[in-house]
């Protein structure tokens, strides 16, 4: 073996890429001798493995930039460490800096797309800029059949499905403002960004408030939209029903003792969140977004679908879970038959064959 493993993430934030990332990269540490990080949060190195060599900047001003500061940081990084060295890149993001710097300096690439390319693709000029960028990669790997027929409907590329892996966590933890509350008990965690639209979310829960519908419901998470989402809470007088919690370590440990998790997001890759509310039983309703939500849930088998925006639709599933909680509570125990695509060994396992059969390849 005789090429050292980059690791490129520039701007490791606090979703569901990011918890993957930590499990992948750690068992990857454990089968490489050289393996380095490259990225801008300097706040972090605590949670990757010593064997992990973690390339950063020296000063942690760089740790609240914005990404795309992050990236041009680490692409200076890139380039004073690693230009002249025979090294593969892993890259989780920025991907198509990483990629740039991989052809220009001759290095082997292996990129992984997290979020579907809808998102960024609006017209034809970004069609063709993108598709000829990732068909520069050694390797595009993607976590949903979804977006693997995505990538290759739209891009004409081909790709390698590996989904996200879970990892148990040993705590749970009851919601303060759940406790001792008798009425339905609704989650959604996520960035209180536009891609999770959870202004969607309280506008199909006023509709239960107008109903009389017994329910409290708690969004964990911050984010720019959190003003909105404010706004909408007092001028509907909602306050009493719905919390913001704000960001909480660790956020699936208070998928504990609810009575229903929502998804709302207008796009996704493989939303982390109902994974893990699979993982404890819980029913989930979600939206059909881009990619993700409709595979998790086997097209409805393991949960109910709404279509992106459609508030009233959620109203109704909810009112309709509300009124009777056996079927969804069934669809959620029927998700345990098929959480072994979330095997964390077997999907780490994939990325290690997939770095060694291209180190093994000399170009």
């Amino acid at each position: 073996m005789n090429r050292s493993l980059v690791l490129f993430f520039p701007s490791i934030e606090g979703g569901g890429v990011e918890k993957n990332f930590y499990i992948i990269s750690n068992f990857l540490s454990k089968k490489f001798k050289e393996i380095y990080l490259v990225t801008a949060n300097t706040n972090l190195k605590k949670k990757f493995g010593k064997q992990i060599v973690v390339v950063c900047p020296k000063s942690n001003f760089w740790v609240n930039q914005n990404r795309k500061i992050k990236t041009l940081i680490c692409l200076i990084l890139l380039i004073k460490n690693f230009f002249n060295k025979k090294i593969i890149i892993l890259s989780f993001q920025s991907n198509v800096i990483s990629i740039i710097f991989s052809k220009i300096f001759n290095k082997k690439i292996i990129i992984r797309l997290n979020t579907s390319i809808k998102k960024y693709v609006k017209n034809n000029i970004l069609k063709y800029f993108f598709r000829y960028i990732y068909s520069l990669a050694d390797r595009i790997i993607v976590n949903s059949i979804f977006f693997k027929k995505e990538i290759h409907g739209i891009f004409k590329l081909n790709s390698t499905l590996i989904y996200n892996s879970h990892q148990k966590l040993k705590e749970k933890k009851e919601i303060n403002f759940f406790k001792n509350y008798k009425g339905l008990k609704i989650l959604n965690i996520g960035r209180l960004t536009d891609q999770k639209n959870q202004i969607l979310l309280l506008k199909s829960l006023n509709i239960l408030s107008i109903k009389n519908i017994k329910y409290r419901c708690c969004i964990i998470g911050s984010g720019k939209e959190k003003q909105k989402l404010e706004m909408y809470i007092k001028n509907n007088n909602l306050k009493n029903f719905i919390k913001l919690a704000g960001y909480k370590k660790n956020a699936e440990k208070f998928l504990y003792k609810i009575d229903l998790f929502v998804l709302s997001s207008n796009y996704e890759g493989l939303p982390n969140v109902l994974i893990e509310a699979q993982n404890n039983n819980i029913p989930i309703i979600s939206s059909d977004c881009p990619t993700g939500p409709r595979e998790l849930l086997l097209n409805g088998k393991l949960g109910d679908l709404f279509e992106v925006n459609d508030y009233k639709k959620l109203s109704e599933l909810i009112i309709q879970f509300s009124k009777n909680k056996i079927n969804l509570q069934n669809k959620a125990i029927l998700s345990k038959k098929y959480f072994y695509r979330f095997d964390l060994k077997k999907n780490c396992k994939k990325y290690y064959k997939i770095i060694l059969k291209h180190i093994s390849y000399e170009r």
